[in-house]
């Protein structure tokens, strides 16, 4: 049987396309990856007894199974940076089917990268495969499938040790505690960045980038966390690659803001995130606002709220992303809310109803903020109106609201930043009024002549006669 011509160019095409695609990732790894080093225990710094119960716990019985297990990422990085890790993660030769069978308080989660969760109470070990490469081959999309921007959309190639050390995202992530022998495994030279401070991406940044676009966040994320700086072949293709992430779901990007602006690194992170033109994409409607001295009242906000958030994680305060939504587009809400009301000629309360509607809809295009936190960055930014309304029991009935707090934070930080003494005054008496006793509130309250027109006087009804009987 004899082909036609185009399906003999096709084939000879894809064939083609796969050697070419092997010989570039074969160079790739050749170039990436130095001599393997292990660390013996006596040269590192992790110690069991800094290792949560429940990871030891998976860890000793997969290898009781006779599989390999290591620790790994970021649990392995902070210990040996001598910090106390969030989370740990282990990974195995032991595919999910078969972390499954050995853990009855197991689940396997995810579509992209299939994962094994090990459930103990609150506390999450999550549990993946040895990632394998990819061959090229579009025969299988079950296990491995691209975008057409080279961006990875599902991955579930499985291989070894070796490859799954080239398949992590920085060299500092990539290092694996054995708790067989006590020693680290070093396939990237993560432990030599780790002394050297350097966030380094393993094999073809631009690659790696394209195949997540998250890994530029990281990146800048790590730099700022860790006190460290990106090399420069790892920094080079973040401003001209930024709007991949533009293709990311709103979801994930939400979830990664929070890791970004509300880890008490945020205000480092957003001048970093600013470098890099990485942060257009996360909030357009805030960077069309942006001046070239960055002085505006909106950068000046944004800037002291983040260092304000910092603060507070480090005191071990509670922070809620509600708060420093209703902070940052603050200033984009005042300028809708002139506009409609200019516009349509509605009430300035109505056209602000109708502004937080606007630039709250815009934000979650990019970013898919949950309902339950839009609603109190909307309670925060209505309470801003009532404020200067303090006469008769106002006061008193605005300080029971559940989020008077968080809108008198906002309202002293817009005094901060704006050169506005009517503001700053009304805050200030905000400050003095939450301190003052019952008396001393009602004697301040008596002082305000907010309206100093005399008030009318409403007419009361006359009362009627007495009807008279036999009368109609």
């Amino acid at each position: 049987m004899t082909l036609p011509r185009c399906a003999i160019f096709t084939r000879v095409a894809n064939f083609c396309r796969k050697v070419l695609s092997r010989e570039e990732s074969e160079a790739e790894q050749a170039v990436a990856r130095p001599h393997m080093t292990i660390i013996p225990r006596e040269q590192h710094a992790i110690s069991r007894k800094d290792i949560s119960e429940n990871a030891l716990k998976v860890l000793y019985r997969l290898n009781k199974a006779g599989y390999e297990a290591y620790l790994v990422g970021g649990g392995v990085r902070d210990l040996l940076l001598g910090k106390k890790p969030k989370d740990f993660d282990v990974t195995t030769n032991a595919t999910p089917d078969q972390v499954q069978k050995l853990f009855r308080n197991c689940r396997l989660v995810g579509r992209r990268f299939r994962l094994a969760h090990v459930m103990f109470g609150p506390e999450i070990i999550e549990v993946a495969t040895f990632r394998g490469h990819h061959e090229g081959s579009e025969s299988d999309r079950t296990t491995s499938q691209r975008g057409q921007n080279g961006m990875l959309l599902r991955d579930n190639i499985f291989g070894s040790i070796e490859e799954d050390a080239q398949r992590r995202d920085f060299t500092i992530n990539s290092l694996y505690y054995s708790v067989a022998d006590f020693t680290v495994r070093d396939y990237v030279g993560g432990m030599q960045d780790l002394k050297e401070g350097v966030i380094r991406l393993i094999g073809n940044p631009e690659t790696r980038y394209r195949e997540d676009p998250v890994r530029m966040l990281r990146a800048v994320r790590f730099a700022a966390k860790l006190n460290m700086r990106i090399s420069p072949e790892t920094a080079e293709p973040i401003p001209r690659l930024a709007t991949l992430l533009n293709d990311i779901p709103p979801a994930r990007l939400f979830e990664e803001s929070l890791k970004l602006l509300q880890a008490g690194n945020g205000y480092e992170t957003y001048q970093q995130l600013r470098e890099y033109h990485l942060f257009q994409p996360l909030f357009p409607t805030i960077t069309r606002y942006f001046t070239e001295n960055g002085d505006s009242a909106m950068e000046r906000i944004i800037a002291q709220v983040l260092k304000n958030t910092d603060n507070r994680i480090r005191n071990e305060m509670r922070v809620n992303p509600a708060f420093l939504f209703a902070a940052m587009f603050w200033y984009p809400l005042l300028e809708m809310a002139q506009k409609i009301a200019q516009e349509s000629g509605l009430a300035y309360y109505d056209a602000f109803a109708l502004a937080m509607n606007d630039v709250l809809d815009e934000a979650c295009r990019s970013l898919a903020i949950p309902k339950r936190l839009t609603t109190l960055t909307r309670d925060i930014w209505q309470l801003q109106l009532r404020m200067s309304r303090r006469q008769g029991k106002r006061a008193w009935k605005l300080m029971e609201h559940p989020k008077f707090r968080a809108a008198f934070d906002l309202l002293e930080l817009r005094a901060q930043v704006e050169n506005n003494t009517e503001l700053q005054r009304l805050a200030q008496w905000w400050a003095e009024f939450q301190a003052s006793a019952p008396p001393e509130q009602k004697g301040m309250l008596n002082e305000l002549d907010d309206d100093p027109a005399p008030r009318r006087r409403r007419s009361r009804p006359r009362k009627r006669a007495p009807r008279r009987e036999g009368t109609v």
